[in-house]
């Protein structure tokens, strides 16, 4: 793991909103592997990045033995788990192709000493590396102790809009996002076995405190509206953003992902209160 104290976890948005399932303990060894990729260099599809059970253990303040167990586990199922990617990174628009891939082209369980390396896919790493536009970027902290697969992609869903406050997002989306299928159709069980647990572990370990609603279009509720804010005590958790004293200020990818369904540019800035960067 990176020999930073609070390592920082870089991810092109486009990969934030790709669809994929990744388990707690997967995710754990993704997000420590991906908080080690250099950011001041290009890299290629060789390197090698590793985390021990040890360090997960530590992280995530989970006891040793548990941490030894789940390493394994997540080690053997990484290697299948694939990720279904419709835009490019770096803020280029929409892929002509819907691209499937996995995540690691490689992975090692080293048993003797709990530990697993992996290379990342030769696909992946644009969405890692290299980022200059439409990133969004975390402590590793702000998730770690986060026992909630749900929770940690939410989180960073938020964290992507951290400037705004607010995120509103389609179910039908959030469903492919998560890659729900047909579990939870009704809302209320989708309420209880995923909004309200990733959202009260979003509060309880992260540097987030967030409050939702719903909207309907019609009778039927149609997007999820999360409301947030750094907690005073956790701020440095995050990647923190001067102050403004006057309209927020939205760029264009910002902007698109807050209108609502046919309304104007115009409209949905005076109702957000911003302006245009």
């Amino acid at each position: 793991m990176s020999q930073d104290e609070n390592p920082q976890v870089y991810k092109s948005n486009a990969l934030i909103e790709a669809s994929y399932r990744l388990s707690v303990a997967e995710q754990r060894i993704m997000l420590a592997c991906i908080s080690q990729v250099r950011r001041d260099e290009p890299i290629t599809d060789e390197v090698l990045y590793s985390v021990s059970a040890q360090q997960i253990a530590e992280m995530s303040g989970t006891s040793s033995k548990q941490a030894y167990r789940e390493l394994q586990e997540a080690a053997l199922r990484l290697k299948r788990r694939e990720v279904r990617l419709t835009q490019e990174p770096n803020g280029h628009g929409p892929k002509k192709k819907v691209m499937i891939t996995g995540w690691v082209q490689t992975i090692f369980y080293v048993e003797d000493e709990g530990r697993v390396e992996l290379r990342f896919t030769k696909d992946m790493l644009p969405y890692l590396s290299e980022l200059t536009e439409q990133f969004t970027r975390y402590h590793l902290s702000a998730v770690a102790k986060m026992t909630s697969a749900h929770a940690i992609r939410l989180f960073e869903m938020l964290a992507q809009y951290g400037s705004v406050g607010r995120r509103e997002v389609c179910l039908d989306q959030l469903r492919e996002w998560f890659q729900l299928g047909d579990s939870y159709p009704v809302l209320k069980d989708l309420k209880r076995r995923v909004i309200d647990p990733a959202v009260e572990q979003i509060n309880q370990h992260s540097p987030l405190q967030v409050t939702w609603s719903q909207r309907k279009a019609g009778r039927k509720v149609s997007h999820l509206v999360f409301d947030f804010a750094p907690k005073e005590s956790a701020e440095p958790a995050l990647e923190k953003k001067p102050k403004q004293s006057g309209p927020k200020v939205l760029t264009s990818y910002e902007l698109s992902k807050l209108a609502r369904p046919g309304e104007s540019e115009a409209a949905a800035l005076k109702r957000l209160g911003a302006v245009l960067a």
